[in-house]
């Protein structure tokens, strides 16, 4: 895959899926745990029902998240990573503690590219 690849190769759309902004705090929130659909919007934080089921769908579809509904009543559907989004989701919590321990470089680049800016307007 290269950038120059364009939008419709697959491997740029199953990025797209896990890199989502959903996408990504969903996988990081059911590394930790199952959780049930109203437990994981309030988890997650922000995220609309629409939004949180449509993620949900599209990383089950892609083989992330296994969606399992118990015939009970109340009705009962927990989600929870498969193998493929454990070793997804360990990938993307690397780089979020990544970013986490590099804010110090990356807050000091910016001040310093808008000191920059600010001479040169």
């Amino acid at each position: 895959m290269t950038v120059a690849d364009g939008g419709l190769c697959p491997e740029r759309l199953v990025l797209e899926h896990v890199t989502s902004r959903w996408g990504v705090l969903i996988l990081i929130a059911l590394r930790e745990r199952s959780y049930r659909f109203s437990e994981l919007r309030r988890h997650v934080g922000g995220v609309s029902e629409k939004m949180l089921t449509q993620t949900l769908q599209t990383l089950e579809r892609d083989g992330f998240v296994h969606r399992d509904a118990k015939p009970v009543i109340p009705p009962r559907v927990d989600y929870s990573l498969t193998a493929l989004g454990e070793e997804a989701a360990r990938q993307i919590w690397e780089l979020a503690r990544w970013t986490e321990q590099r804010l110090p470089a990356v807050e000091a680049a910016r001040t310093a590219y808008d000191a920059r800016r600010a001479t040169t307007a």
